[in-house]
């Protein structure tokens, strides 16, 4: 592999570059060059760069017009290794990989630093401890050997590879930006919220409504204090337990009405009103930080600005440039055709090789027609809703499909056995052995009902059941996160040459900023991925998966 080499920053600010042999070792010298950007763009032929960290490299690559193929980042193959020996959760850094190599004291990792609003200086920052290049190859070379030691190496290598692209492409999307109108978000804000008080008080709409909801109570009551609000409907005679919306909205109270739109134009304005905007988007982009992998399921998170929760109303903000078109693709039903590929149930696969409504067809095959009751029975499949009508549900499932639901049954038992539980590409959910609060939140698993907040020792015998729903559910959204990986970075390969951007992510939908003569290329461009990503996923299976695509303007009219 002659077109694949190490970097490693050093300490006088230059950076330290070798070629590697088939070995993972240096197959020359190793070069000591005075600037990074030089060093990768004076190597055009390269097509994988091996590093310690895309986070420390690529962003200060990016900042100089410089933009690499492939690359390797050794912490984040790091924590796939480490989950798949069941380890999850020991320090992932490289110089903690380094330190269990050499039998030596190994180092907790770094505290997460959290994105600052407002500038992306933040992002040039290190994070972890750099090493020299002597000691990364020593890691990397390791890793290696671990990688064939695991029970499907080609699988392990693709998943590594695909979570590699995956910090590539997050690090070109917080670069990019998804494009952001300002000015539509103030009127957005202006039109549901009206005139903003001196002081930062609530704006004039919420005013109105605190005061009806008070009125309809007969006395003062600050409609953002949930404990003061079910005292209030205690006095008036009605017993609730919260103010969340499927409790309430039922009550026959004149306070109900104002409050849950309270409820929904406060959500807006403190998560993303005019704080927000002057905190995430500058020079015409929403900036927040997307973060690859960052669940255990491999979800993407965003470090700061919410991203992934944008609601629909804010989303009117998103406007591409004069000229330019957002292609915003999502996946149609995903997670059921994910499990018809991992679990060669032949008559799921046969349903999800159609780019038709998936849940219609399994109607027809087993539920009489009824598409209401075929996607409960799939969607109680794959998330654990196994009583009750779910009950009645997955055995018509079962009985129709039966190599679907037992593949997530046996997922649900290892689970609560506390056995390692895998997507189809290697990434593992921790294991019960853990027992610490961070490995129970992390896994899913819910707290004590004392009120604590606080997971007690043995809770993995005692939510044994919850471990289980959650490992029913890892093995499909996490195989779904897997080809969503493979998805974006063959996507990316194939908008490398084109003015087109990849601009926004999130589970199963896409946002691509591109000119508008570019617009059907960037179409036709994410289903060839999906169908790519399909196959080197799962291999040659006839399942399909469609996307339903919109070229807009405006991101709120894509749905």
């Amino acid at each position: 592999m002659a077109d694949r080499w190490a970097l490693a920053p050093a300490g006088d600010g230059g950076v330290d570059v070798a070629l590697l042999g088939p070995d993972g070792l240096p197959a020359g010298p190793v070069h000591r060059e005075p600037d990074l950007a030089e060093a990768v763009r004076g190597r055009p032929g390269v097509t994988r760069w091996v590093w310690r960290s895309t986070a420390e490299v690529y962003p200060r690559l990016l900042a100089t017009g410089v933009r690499v193929e492939r690359a390797y980042d050794v912490e984040t193959a790091e924590t796939l290794l480490l989950g798949h020996e069941g380890r999850y959760g020991e320090p992932r850094s490289a110089a903690a990989a380094l330190a269990r190599l050499r039998g030596g004291p190994v180092p907790p990792d770094p505290p997460q630093r959290h994105a600052e609003p407002g500038a992306q200086s933040s992002l040039f920052e290190p994070r972890g401890v750099p090493l020299p290049l002597p000691d990364l190859l020593a890691v990397y070379a390791e890793q290696q050997r671990r990688t064939d030691a695991t029970a499907h190496p080609d699988r392990m290598r693709l998943l590594t590879a695909a979570e590699s692209a995956g910090t590539l492409v997050a690090a070109e999307m917080n670069r990019a930006g998804l494009p952001w109108r300002a000015d539509v978000h103030r009127a957005v804000l202006h039109d549901l919220l009206g005139e903003r008080y001196a002081g930062g008080g609530e704006p004039r709409r919420l005013a109105e409504l605190a005061d009806e909801v008070s009125a309809a109570f007969g006395h003062r009551v600050r409609p953002d204090l949930p404990a003061e609000v079910v005292k209030a409907f205690s006095r008036a005679g009605v017993k609730v337990t919260s103010t969340r919306r499927w409790e309430i909205e039922s009550v026959d109270h004149p306070a109900v009405k104002p409050l849950l739109e309270y409820k929904r134009l406060y959500r807006i304005w403190v998560a993303h009103g005019w704080s927000w905007l002057q905190d995430w988007v500058r020079d015409g982009r929403f900036r927040p930080e997307f973060l690859a992998g960052g669940t255990v399921t491999g979800r993407w998170v965003t470090n700061g600005g919410g991203a992934l929760q944008i609601p629909k109303v804010i989303r009117r903000a998103a406007v591409a440039d004069p000229g330019w078109r957002l292609v915003v693709a999502d996946a149609d039903q995903m997670e059921p055709r994910v499990l018809a590929a991992i679990s060669r149930d032949p008559g799921l696969m046969q349903v999800a090789g159609r780019e038709t409504d998936l849940y219609q067809s399994v109607s027809d095959r087993a539920f009489s027609g009824d598409r209401a009751q075929a996607k409960l029975a799939v969607l109680g499949a794959v998330y654990g809703q196994t009583s009750g009508d779910g009950l009645k549900n997955l055995a018509a499932l079962r009985r129709r499909f039966p190599r679907a639901v037992a593949y997530v049954d046996e997922a649900a038992r290892a689970g609560e056995e506390g056995r390692l539980v895998r997507t189809w590409l290697g990434r593992t959910c921790p294991p019960a052995a853990r027992t610490g609060d961070d490995a129970a939140e992390e896994a899913g698993i819910p707290p004590t009902d004392d009120g604590s907040g606080q997971w007690t020792p043995g809770y993995a015998s005692t939510n044994a059941r919850a471990r289980g729903r959650f490992a029913r559910n890892f093995v499909v959204q996490g195989s779904a996160a897997d080809w969503a990986l493979l998805l974006l970075a063959a996507l990316r390969q194939t908008l490398g040459g084109m003015a087109a951007e990849l601009v926004f992510f999130q589970h199963d939908e896409v946002i691509v900023h591109c000119p508008e003569e570019e617009a059907a290329t960037v179409a036709e461009a994410i289903r060839q991925a999906a169908d790519l990503a399909g196959r080197l996923t799962f291999g040659d299976t006839p399942v399909r998966f469609p996307f339903t695509t919109a070229v807009v303007e405006c991101y709120a009219d894509a749905k």
